[in-house]
């Protein structure tokens, strides 16, 4: 009996260990976080990224991770919109290009600069939820590059070529390509983006519509997207891609 109450109390004191030396690794990597700046998370796109609310699951993640104190959350987004409001060098498979393009980018970029006034940052992570419109209106073969250099786009401006991304791939809505005849395209080529894009990665959001199949989340479905955005962009942070 002496015997396997010292194996019990040598197998408690075990697991305190290793939660002590967890929590420390926790309170470590917040500390690093508070001396090299804070993390800067962009989000941005049409109207599932419009629809989430940061504040439900995406923002309680990344402050766990980092210290609420260590992060700047930015999010500008708006229904129904085109990629060429936010890539400035647009250009269609076909035809001349637009004369306007890059609006709602610039209004995203003035909150991004407001919020990091006087800010040090540690890492930028641009997350990004768009490509319905696109695949409706047939621009899915001219995607991918503009995705590439939206992203470079905002590298630029930022003046880092260390932008982690994480694009979330748009759901099943349209399979059939009736309704939006490059959906399948847009779908394809936010992956392969994920893949060739420098410190990127995708979000698979084909559970997330519902039974009926919507073309945007439910209520469960944005807390479960906010949640995996946060998991991926941790990840990409902390160099776990």
């Amino acid at each position: 009996m002496k015997l396997l109450s010292l194996k019990k109390n040598l197998a408690l004191v075990a697991i305190l260990t290793l939660t002590t030396l967890s929590l420390h690794a926790g309170d470590k990597a917040k500390l690093q976080a508070g001396e090299n700046g804070k993390h800067l998370f962009i989000l941005s796109g049409q109207s599932n990224m419009n629809h989430l609310d940061p504040k439900v699951s995406f923002i309680p993640a990344v402050e766990k991770a980092f210290g609420k104190e260590n992060v700047i959350v930015v999010k500008d987004a708006k229904n129904a919109q085109p990629m060429l409001r936010w890539y400035k060098n647009w250009k269609p498979a076909q035809g001349d290009a637009p004369k306007s393009t890059g609006d709602l980018y610039d209004k995203l970029m003035k909150k991004v600069e407001k919020a990091i006034e006087n800010q040090k940052i540690a890492s930028v992570t641009f997350i990004w939820h768009q490509g319905e419109r696109d695949a409706k209106t047939k621009n899915g073969d001219v995607y991918l590059v503009s995705i590439k250099g939206l992203v470079k786009q905002l590298s630029d401006d930022l003046k880092r070529d260390d932008v982690n991304v994480v694009i979330a791939r748009i759901n099943d809505y349209s399979m059939n390509n009736k309704s939006h005849p490059h959906w399948t395209m847009v779908r394809d080529v936010e992956v392969q983006a994920a893949k060739e894009i420098p410190r990127a990665t995708w979000v698979d959001t084909d559970d997330l519509n519902g039974p009926k199949n919507g073309i945007h989340a439910t209520k469960e479905g944005f807390k479960i997207l906010g949640e995996r955005f946060a998991e991926k962009a941790i990840a990409l942070i902390k160099g776990e891609k």
